[in-house]
């Protein structure tokens, strides 16, 4: 992890100001009990079958209690137990697996779903193909959106300001990745989970990565 930067729940600073950050210790700091699910009420949540992958267990779409504070329709990516929360009112989320960047691509930070994008196509960023060209040069010219593209269904770009930080959360063709460290620094989902969090997530909400 490139840096430590968590919400800080323990000060009065956090109650009027729950987006500040500050170092802490405990990565899951922003869950009141990692393994607790709540019930889902009127809230529909996306199967636990991604066509015909059976989605492990721990990666299924849950509404989990989160600390009191955080702005509903956020986002927050924790690194340590492969998750995404997308932030409900009541202090609830709705928590989807994720798969992150590989050792020394894990990107932290916060940032504004300044893009949505249905099928997005997909280019190689120009770091990448020089990283490894064997693998991504063929496809310089970019890759049209569908099944067979790598940012699946749907991708949420980050932005900070007006800059795009070519990082999105993205949908995959490789279920089996999630909820591993595999990625170019981007954020995978299930097709499924991602086309249910697309629709939730209005353009402009923060997203943070820890």
């Amino acid at each position: 992890m490139l840096t430590r930067r968590h919400f800080v729940w323990t000060s009065a600073a956090a109650l009027v100001a729950p987006r500040a950050f500050a170092a802490i210790e405990d990565p899951l700091a922003l869950t009141v009990a990692p393994d607790e699910v709540v019930a889902s009420g009127d809230i529909t949540l996306p199967p636990d079958f991604d066509g015909n992958y059976a989605i492990p267990e721990e990666y299924r779409a849950r509404i989990v209690p989160v600390r009191p504070g955080l702005t509903p329709n956020d986002v927050h990516v924790l690194r340590q137990n492969r998750h995404v929360y997308f932030i409900l009112p009541g202090d609830r989320a709705i928590r989807y697996g994720v798969a992150v960047g590989s050792e020394g691509l894990y990107w932290t930070g916060t940032a504004t779903i300044g893009r949505k994008a249905e099928w997005p196509s997909w280019r190689p960023t120009d770091e990448m193909i020089a990283r490894n060209p064997g693998a991504y040069a063929q496809y310089a010219d970019g890759m049209p959106g569908g099944p067979g593209n790598p940012l699946g269904a749907r991708a949420l770009y980050f932005y900070q300001g007006d800059r795009d930080t070519t990082i999105r959360i993205h949908g995959t063709n490789a279920p089996s990745s999630i909820g591993r460290s595999v990625s170019n620094g981007c954020f995978r989902m299930y097709n499924s989970h991602v086309i249910d969090l697309y629709r939730r997530v209005p353009l402009g909400a923060s997203a943070y990565a820890y």
